[in-house]
C-alpha cells in the first residue's frame, strides 16, 4: 500500500484517475505531434481537452476531499497531500499550454487560408475548411466582411479628404486670383491717371 492509500483510499482513488488522465494526455500529445492532417489534429485536441476537462475536475474533488479531512491529520501529512495536489496542478498546466500552442498553431493556418493570397491552395487548406464548423465558416465569413467594410469606409474617408482639400485649395486659387485682378485693375487705373497727368503738364508747359 502506497503513502497516499494508508493516508485515503477516496484520494488515492482520485489521484489514480488523474494520474490515469495524464497518462492518456501525454500519450495523446506524443500521437497529435504525428499526425499531419490539420482536420485529424483538430479532432484530437478536442478529444485532449476533455481529458483536460476531466483532470481538472479531479483535482478539485481531490482538494475538496483533502479540506474535508485535514482536520484529522498532522502537520506533515498536509504537507504532503498538499505538495501532491500543486505537482497535479503543475502537470495539467504544462498540458494546457501545449494544448494553447497546438490550438494556436491550427488557427494561424486557418488564417492563412483565408487571408493568403487566392491561387494555389493546397489540399491541406481544404482539409483545414472541411474541419471547420458551419458556425466558425460563417463567424469568419463575418469577419472577413466587416474587415472589408471598415476598409472601404477607410477609403471613402480618404478620397472626401482629398475632395475637400482640393476644394478649399481651388476656392484659395480663385480669391488670390481675384485680388490680382484687382490690383493689376488697379496698377491699370494708376497708369492711365499718370500718362493723364503727364499729358496735362506738358499742355500747361506749352502755354
Amino acid at each position: 500500500m502506497d503513502q497516499l492509500s494508508a493516508i485515503s483510499e477516496d484520494l488515492a482513488e482520485i489521484d489514480g484517475r488523474v494520474a490515469d488522465n495524464f497518462r492518456a494526455l501525454s500519450n495523446g500529445f506524443q500521437k497529435l505531434e504525428k499526425i499531419k492532417d490539420s482536420s485529424r489534429q483538430s479532432r484530437q485536441l478536442e478529444e485532449l481537452t476533455e481529458k483536460m476537462r476531466e483532470s481538472k475536475g479531479l483535482i478539485k474533488e481531490f482538494d475538496k476531499e483533502v479540506k474535508a479531512l485535514e482536520s484529522r491529520f498532522d502537520r506533515e501529512t498536509n504537507k504532503y497531500l498538499t505538495e501532491k495536489k500543486q505537482s497535479m496542478i503543475k502537470e495539467l498546466n504544462s498540458y494546457v499550454a501545449l494544448k494553447k500552442q497546438y490550438a494556436t498553431n491550427i488557427e494561424n493556418k486557418r488564417i492563412e487560408l483565408f487571408e493568403g493570397p487566392s491561387e494555389g491552395y493546397t489540399e491541406e487548406n481544404v482539409l483545414l475548411a472541411s474541419a471547420m464548423s458551419n458556425e466558425q465558416l460563417m463567424d469568419q465569413g463575418n469577419r472577413m466582411m466587416d474587415d472589408t467594410d471598415q476598409a472601404i469606409e477607410r477609403g471613402k474617408r480618404i478620397v472626401q479628404d482629398t475632395v475637400n482639400v482640393g476644394t478649399e485649395t481651388a476656392a484659395a486659387l480663385k480669391a488670390q486670383t481675384e485680388q490680382m485682378s484687382r490690383v493689376v485693375n488697379e496698377l491699370d487705373s494708376i497708369h492711365f491717371s499718370i500718362k493723364k497727368a503727364s499729358k496735362l503738364v506738358k499742355e500747361i508747359g506749352c502755354y
